[in-house]
């Protein structure tokens, strides 16, 4: 895909997209850390309805760490792999206080070195928190990539390195979100909305009929 084709799919994905943004609510860093950490295997919908719930009563590192984890794990039983991300979660809380002042963390080797954040979940927070030039990918992302012919690879992360070496500049702090929205909504995984497309006539997926 050359430069000009490249350039016009993001300008067209941000005109369609004007605010492109995450869809897990949060109102500070420490609330959009947990709630990327509970969105592994989960979705955005299902994370919002048990923090809506959590972040009324704990969204600080300091007070979920005082529900323990019984008490955590009442308000994400509804999220896939809840015990493995209480306990996640309340050791991060523990290293947060002691390690960061509570605060979380700017850099990649400081947040991948908490328990249950991993190469992604950091790029979201990096991104997302920090406005760093970040590309976080998931199942949307990675899709994207290889079906449209934006970045491909065989590897999430040589998808990744793709990204940040073809993305045009002025795009890199909101392409993360204007990829993920569109693969959430229009670009899906079996039956694509074509029809509905904004970058439909640039896309280079070859297989246009879906069954």
């Amino acid at each position: 895909m050359n430069v000009k084709k490249r350039l016009a799919i993001f300008q067209r994905l941000k005109e369609a997209i004007p605010k492109p943004e995450t869809e897990l609510k949060h109102s500070s860093h420490f609330e959009l850390l947990i709630a990327v950490m509970l969105s592994a295997q989960s979705t955005d919908k299902g994370v919002n309805i048990a923090t809506d719930k959590l972040f009324a009563v704990a969204n600080t590192p300091e007070s979920i760490l005082a529900l323990g984890v019984e008490g955590l794990e009442t308000y994400i039983k509804t999220i896939g792999l809840y015990h493995a991300k209480a306990k996640n979660i309340l050791t991060t809380c523990q290293i947060l206080i002691s390690q960061h002042q509570s605060q979380v963390p700017n850099t990649r080797e400081a947040l991948e070195a908490l328990p249950g954040v991993g190469r992604k979940t950091a790029n979201v927070i990096l991104n997302t928190a920090f406005g760093q030039p970040t590309i976080a990918v998931d199942t949307h992302l990675f899709r994207l990539g290889n079906r449209i012919k934006l970045a491909t690879g065989k590897t999430v992360l040589e998808v990744e390195k793709k990204y940040l070496n073809t993305i045009p500049q002025e795009f890199m702090h909101d392409a993360h979100h204007l990829l993920i929205l569109h693969g959430r909504y229009i670009c899906v995984a079996r039956k694509p909305k074509c029809d509905a497309c904004c970058i439909e006539d640039l896309c280079e997926f070859e297989a246009k009929v879906y069954n």
